[in-house]
């Protein structure tokens, strides 16, 4: 999340106005501002720094004692140290390093592999306070609350009150956990993601409820340092909504070769806690016979639902959506004229890069320049090895809606840097128009998809077709290679064959 923190001061270094806002953390009862900033997670803190560097006086609310929201405290980073660690140690400890010719004897050491973790979330929201401080936005610590058009309140845990007088308002208050009815997290046996990036012990079995994106993600963590993992999942695949279904049949498999254990098409019915560890009671999705698991710890990953708790929304006459979500116009601008809302409490992904992208297009907007964005090039990615990453439309997709389209697809067991790095699960594949040619979506599951898919997301940008990127040197050997060859495949069926 820094990273794009640290862009926006690069793309930003043209405002010359005067920063008006104090800086850092305030004391006072009463402040005056041009926008008062609700929540500093990916979209809430990338905002208050846009809009300072654009001359607004702004204030940040923020109910946590650190900046950056879930995302950076209990959601995307420390995860993805997990994730990172534990492959290392899955390399290491099984026969991937012998194979390599390196022999080794390898012993966990959980706690530091949590220190690494904590470390690297502390660098990063300290450096979200250190990028207020440089651009002189107001930090205030307390829950934010609307009380009119032109007012919120920061509520602190001590009873006190602050008080910012604002022409504008954004809510950038992100998400929560989705609880499970009549399954009560305690977040030590009975986890949500949160506890699971805090184990103290690694579980002899767990069961992850969902094998979506954070299911999969945190029960790979596990199954790599020793646990036997088993993911209930609803629906009849893996990876979520939105995943091509070409791919997510390649990932089960590989996860499954990994040690992972699915049940699909199976929903979770209860759950309680014995002498033995937890009974988790299951039976199929379209209703059949009941079955009884059972594990030590049970992770609790069905999804997440937007934040909107005592925000004071119906002082402003802001009503919700059947989802839960605030409603807003094509500028984020709610049903009030002065409240804006952003990221996860908006319609849309829940993604840390969304909500980044529109906290800015709606500072821009409040300073009257243009406001746009385009969700279908918005790339979702998950962060297994292999990964899994994608962008705009899925074959199912194009087949609801009758478009005529031509695939393009290469493995990287035929592309010579996966070979060399004996690391060949997974294809790239291309789907383009079959009249013009034009770039409709990419699906990659392999080393680095989330590093290679946006390269996909550039190209459909700028309306690229699949000849425009078949036709553009890539280095050799690189991984990137097999994403020029499935473009070359859907131009025009015919792979250089990069061996």
């Amino acid at each position: 999340m820094l990273r794009l923190g640290t862009r926006v001061i690069n793309n930003c270094l043209q405002t010359s106005k005067t920063f008006r806002s104090a800086c850092c953390y305030s004391n006072g009862a009463t402040h005056d501002a041009d926008l008062v900033v609700i929540g500093s997670g990916p979209g809430g803190y990338v905002a208050a720094i846009k809009a300072a560097q654009l001359g607004l006086k702004t204030v940040c609310v923020e109910k946590g004692s650190t900046l950056g929201g879930t995302c950076l405290n209990v959601g995307c980073i420390p995860s993805k140290a997990l994730l990172n660690n534990s492959h290392y140690y899955y390399m290491a400890a099984g026969k991937d390093f012998a194979s390599r010719g390196i022999d080794t004897q390898v012993t966990l050491n959980l706690p530091n592999m949590m220190k690494q973790k904590n470390n690297a979330v502390t660098a990063l929201t300290s450096g979200i306070a250190g990028l207020f401080k440089a651009n002189k936005v107001t930090r205030v610590e307390g829950h934010g609350t609307i009380q009119s058009p032109n007012q919120v309140v920061a509520n602190r845990s001590d009873g006190s009150k602050e008080i910012i007088n604002t022409k504008h308002i954004l809510i950038a208050t992100g998400s929560e956990v989705t609880p499970f009815p009549g399954i009560d997290i305690d977040e030590e046996k009975i986890i949500s993601s949160t506890g699971a990036l805090s184990l103290t012990e690694v579980p002899k079995r767990m069961i992850v409820i969902g094998a979506g994106v954070i299911g999969v993600e945190l029960g790979s963590v596990w199954s790599r340092l020793g646990s036997e993992v088993t993911a209930v999942e609803f629906l009849g695949h893996v990876g979520g909504m939105g995943i091509d279904m070409d791919v997510s049949k390649t990932f089960q498999r590989v996860l499954q070769k990994q040690g992972l254990k699915f049940k699909l098409n199976t929903k979770v019915t209860s759950a309680a806690k014995t002498s033995a560890g937890i009974q988790v009671n299951v039976e199929s999705a379209k209703g059949g016979k009941a079955e009884t698991l059972e594990c030590d710890v049970l992770l609790v990953c069905i999804g997440r639902r937007p934040f909107t708790s005592d925000l004071g929304l119906k002082n402003v006459g802001i009503e919700l959506e059947p989802r839960g979500t605030i409603p807003v116009n094509e500028r984020f601008q709610t049903s009030c004229p002065s409240v804006y809302a952003v990221g996860d409490v908006i319609k849309g992904p829940m993604l840390a890069h969304k909500a980044e992208d529109e906290g800015i297009i709606c500072v821009e907007g409040l300073t009257g320049a243009p406001v746009h964005i385009d969700y279908n090039c918005v790339p979702s990615v998950i962060y297994t090895h292999p990964e899994v990453g994608w962008v705009g439309k899925s074959e199912e997709n194009l087949k609801e809606e009758n478009v005529s389209y031509k695939v393009g697809k290469f493995p990287f067991s035929a592309n010579s840097r996966a070979k060399t790095n004996a690391d060949v699960d997974g294809f790239v594949k291309i789907l383009s128009d079959k009249e013009t040619d034009k770039m409709l979506g990419a699906h990659i599951i392999g080393a680095a998809a989330g590093e290679m898919i946006n390269e996909a997301v550039l190209a459909m940008e700028y309306g690229a077709s699949a000849e425009d990127v078949a036709r553009v040197c890539h280095a050799h050997p690189t991984l990137s290679e097999a994403f020029r060859e499935a473009n070359l495949m859907a131009y025009c069926g015919k792979p250089i064959n990069n061996i």
